[in-house]
């Protein structure tokens, strides 16, 4: 019986186009759920557009546009990034689809309220639009929230409200024991040290304050809170308002992935909902940090906002996914810069991994007459530490590393050929050269395998290069042939 994963980006807010936060998330999950593909597991991976609210109806009265023409285009330009950076998303969910997502958070809000878990009241406090989310004043910095350097607004309406109180030991029971695991580990200590102060949350606002949103069932003056609409994303895509046979097929998700600003949301909120809903909680919460980019935050003020489209346009979507994926640290803060995007193209893309396809490649054409026939016990490959090394980083969310792991096989691989000397054996030492050439072979082999996930696109375009099948293991007697090609990675001058 296959095992099976779920997988989950954040949805992004459509308040403005994806930028490169939210490609390198979709990166991130990218890999996840091809790794487990390639492992044979039975995955689901879901990502889409959070459309409600607030500042997305803002955001549509500042372009001149329907709210609704507004909130296509973004998400038509999410979609096409999925596309863009070859993410292999099975599902896209946009909460304003009144088909597939409004009737799963009307379930959901009736099944809270079924268990008494919701009530109104009067309520003033600081709403920060940017996170559509009230604040207390110990959250702020000099008056201002400190991450988007704004004043809250003081509001007083009447919500509804939920009781988060109610559930919040025992959610904070279930991260302490791992039951719901937080990686990066220093996320779980900063998280439990947030319970203490945990409070019943809003969980809706009247009509006229979001006038863009889903109605409260039975209180056509309320609007579902953006937070209590969006996190249902997860099982409304499943199919939880017809508790389908996907819903309960991959319920949990076993990793939740978003960003390190939206974590309490997803480990205190998220959580307690579910326990009032009586349904499972998520088994991982994967965090990343934030990008800078030439080690200032993003800003449209500063003028540095990198757009991902352009940056795939001018360097290819496999170059941004690697830089990406090795250059930042997946749990947390990065800096992007293009100098550095060409440092890591010249030095590991087209000096390291395309130099030495290339060099095995042009060995074997012209002094094999273009094939290698197989044969295991003429390879000398021994590098089954650093496979481990690579499948534990990955499950234990240090992408970076795991790409470290593979380019240890890259760098040693062109060493032994500056070692071996290829080119003289073959006159020299005829059975030393086919044993040098069929080592070789194995460790490109090996690399292309575990690239697949990273870098897909190139991971191809090697086994057609070499004539490789792309199967884990090389049948003996497979007769490689070399199909000359451009070079993978032409350098950057």
């Amino acid at each position: 019986m296959k095992n099976k994963f779920y997988i989950t980006t954040a949805i992004l807010y459509t308040n403005a186009p994806p930028h490169i936060g939210f490609a390198m998330e979709l990166i991130q999950a990218d890999v996840l759920a091809r790794y487990h593909r390639l492992n044979g597991d039975e995955t689901q991976f879901l990502t889409g557009t959070d459309e409600h609210g607030t500042t997305v109806f803002k955001g549509s009265e500042k372009a001149g546009k329907n709210v609704k023409e507004f909130v296509d285009e973004m998400a038509g330009k999410a979609l096409n990034l999925t596309k863009e950076l070859n993410i292999s998303n099975d599902d896209f969910i946009r909460t304003s689809d009144q088909i597939r997502h409004w009737p799963g958070v009307q379930k959901f809000w009736r099944e809270l309220a079924g268990k008494g878990d919701l009530y109104k009241k009067n309520y003033q406090g600081l709403y920060c639009i940017g996170h559509e989310s009230f604040m207390k004043n110990s959250d702020l910095v000099d008056g201002k929230c400190p991450l988007h350097k704004t004043k809250p607004e003081k509001i007083e309406e009447e919500n509804w409200f939920f009781k988060l109180i109610k559930y919040k030991n025992e959610v904070k029971r279930k991260i302490e024991n791992n039951e719901l695991q937080i990686i990066p580990s220093f996320r779980k200590n900063e998280i439990l040290n947030l319970f203490n102060d945990a409070e019943d949350v809003s969980f809706s606002r009247p009509v006229k304050n979001i006038k863009w949103g889903i109605p409260v069932p039975g209180d056509d003056t309320q609007t579902i809170y953006v937070w209590a609409d969006a996190l249902v994303n997860y099982i409304s895509a499943l199919g939880y308002a017809d508790e389908s046979e996907k819903f309960n097929k991959f319920w949990p998700a076993d990793v939740h992935l978003v960003g390190k600003d939206i974590l309490r949301f997803h480990s205190i909120i998220w959580p307690t909902m579910l326990l009032s809903a009586g349904l499972s909680l998520p088994k991982a919460i994967y965090v990343h940090g934030f990008i800078t980019v030439d080690g200032e935050k993003m800003s449209k003020t500063v003028g540095n906002i990198v757009d991902p489209f352009e940056a795939i346009k001018k360097y290819g979507r496999d170059v941004i996914r690697y830089f990406l994926l090795r250059e930042i640290p997946s749990g947390d803060d990065g800096d992007f810069s293009f100098k550095k995007l060409e440092e890591r193209y010249n030095g590991d893309l087209a000096n390291g991994l395309g130099n030495l396809v290339q060099r095995v490649a042009t060995l074997v054409n012209d002094k094999m007459g273009g094939e290698l026939i197989y044969e295991s016990e003429n390879s000398k490959i021994k590098n089954t530490e650093q496979e481990d090394n690579y499948r534990k980083a990955i499950e234990e969310f240090r992408l970076h590393d795991a790409l470290g792991e593979v380019w240890k096989n890259v760098t040693e691989a062109n060493r032994y050929i500056d070692e071996r000397k290829p080119w003289v054996e073959v006159k020299e030492n005829p059975d030393g050269f086919l044993e040098t050439m069929t080592t070789l072979i194995s460790l490109i082999h090996q690399i292309s395998w575990l690239l697949q996930p990273f870098i897909p696109e190139t991971s191809e375009r090697i086994f057609k290069m070499i004539g490789d099948t792309g199967s884990k293991e090389i049948i003996n007697n497979h007769r490689f042939i070399i199909k000359m090609r451009e070079p993978l990675f032409p350098r950057i001058s």
